[in-house]
């Protein structure tokens, strides 16, 4: 599927632009990469950290551009608009496409926010919705203000479900996506510590993840997260129709008897009181029923068929790479490499599920790492996850690298441990310790933010490239 077919007078007019060079007819997708190019393509030359998009007006011509949004004219053969702000021109020409598509009548958006499980569960939907009708979802995490956008913009009039992935980067960010992609579906799934330094509070978080369901019209439908108190609180904001997910006896779509094994998850769904029958995933953690309840709310929602979801979500073998990605270790060991990232109540997930396992009779050791972007609230939350390691029973604690070093810390206040705990300041100290540590039936979670790369970690002790 490609963007639907525009001149650049076209989107010159969408993007508040003006058009320099040939009136070009852009027939392919939009990048911000040049490597990403395509004949027909357009590119959006936009300034970065690190280098700067306007250098590659060449090379983007070369693999077939038809034209650049640039913000300033370069000289070069290809078609300019020249724009102030490219990356405001590429959120207004989303919003142009997706408001088109919409009135062409035949698109629904779903739209997915929540300090965890975000990525997870547009993985499930994607799942599902690619088999009632051609489905456009993010890859990875394009979910901000300019992985959103170009997401948004693969789709065109063949198109049946877009799946968007909103991030929270300030005040007013999920209110500039959800406006952009003005949602049929809107899901709430969790308000958490992520981005709490960043944002300076919970309370700040609550305000900036309401902003989806504020920015809803009232045909809309909202999908709200019934076991959390602050999701529950977000339905004052909206009049549209809402349908709650959730292991609440109070929730429309509903998980019971939630049973967690090596082989996957296990739940009793029932839909307005009416059993449906077992879920089993084949994804590790019970916080992972959360996000398949969530899609499967979805799936009944836009009224479709709840037993074809079920079989898609137990076909995937996987959410995410590096999302609860169950691996062989060595010696017969497995390892669970959950390392993408990380905040406390993701952190306390993949905990949870970790001590779940060994009460059935494996070994368990936990490989932490430090957990970003949590501010004044740091010191605390990386305290109390070196305590709960403790509460839960876990066999041996790794602990890598100075910034999650209170993690130690708070384990050896909590228990009397004595080598139980240990502090390694580099990924490869742990590496060395921990593959000879392993045998037969034992289980070690790695789990970190992404800044601290012990996903490459988990990967070398499952040897995987």
């Amino acid at each position: 599927m490609e963007l639907i077919q525009l001149r650049l007078s076209e989107i010159a007019v969408a993007v508040a632009g003006s058009l320099y060079g040939e009136d070009e007819v852009v027939t392919a997708s939009v990048e911000t990469d040049s490597r990403l190019i395509n004949v027909g393509s357009l590119f959006v030359a936009k300034p970065g950290e690190v280098t700067d998009g306007h250098l590659f007006l060449g090379s983007a011509l070369e693999k077939g551009a038809v034209g650049a949004i640039v913000q300033s004219k370069q000289d070069s053969g290809i078609s300019q608009i020249v724009v102030k702000d490219s990356v405001e021109a590429l959120g207004k020409l989303a919003t142009y496409v997706i408001a088109k598509l919409h009135e062409a009548g035949r698109l629904r958006v779903v739209a997915v926010t929540g300090s965890n499980g975000k990525t997870s569960t547009k993985n499930m939907l994607r799942s599902i919705l690619e088999k009632f009708g051609n489905t456009i979802a993010p890859i990875e995490s394009y979910n901000n203000e300019v992985g959103a956008p170009i997401s948004m913009l693969k789709a065109d009039f063949e198109t049946d479900f877009l799946v968007a992935e909103l991030g929270a980067g300030g005040i007013g960010s999920i209110k500039y996506l959800a406006e952009m992609c003005q949602p049929d579906v809107a899901v709430e799934l969790k308000v958490g510590l992520a981005h709490v330094g960043e944002f300076g509070g919970i309370e700040t978080t609550f305000e900036i993840k309401s902003e989806l369901v504020k920015a809803l019209r009232d045909s809309s439908q909202v999908i709200l997260n019934a076991d959390d108190s602050l999701v529950t609180q977000m339905a004052q904001f909206t009049n549209a129709e809402k349908t709650w997910f959730g292991t609440n006896e109070g929730a429309d779509v509903r998980a019971e008897n939630i049973a967690l094994t090596l082989a996957g998850t296990r739940f009793d769904l029932l839909v307005n009181g009416e059993t449906l029958g077992p879920v089993n995933l084949r994804i590790l953690g019970e916080h992972q029923v959360m996000n398949a309840l969530a899609s499967l709310a979805v799936t009944k929602v836009l009224g479709l068929d709840l037993k074809s979801a079920i079989a898609s979500l137990e076909e995937l073998d996987l959410a995410e790479r590096w999302r609860m990605q169950l691996l062989s270790g060595p010696n017969g060991s497995f390892v669970i490499n959950d390392a993408y990232n990380a905040s406390p109540d993701s952190m306390r997930a993949a905990l949870q599920t970790l001590a779940t396992l060994g009460r059935q009779g494996h070994k368990t050791i936990a490989i932490l790492g430090e957990m970003a972007e949590l501010g004044h609230e740091s010191v605390a939350q990386h305290d109390e996850i070196g305590r709960l390691v403790v509460r839960l029973n876990i066999d041996q604690l790794f602990v890598v690298g100075q910034g999650a070093k209170l993690i130690h810390l708070g384990a050896m206040q909590e228990g009397s441990w004595d080598g139980e705990s240990k502090f390694v300041d580099t990924i490869d100290e742990a590496l060395e310790q921990v593959r000879d540590l392993l045998g037969s039936g034992d289980i070690v979670l790695v789990k970190s933010s992404k800044s601290a790369n012990l996903r490459f970690l988990g990967d070398a002790l499952a040897e995987v490239k």
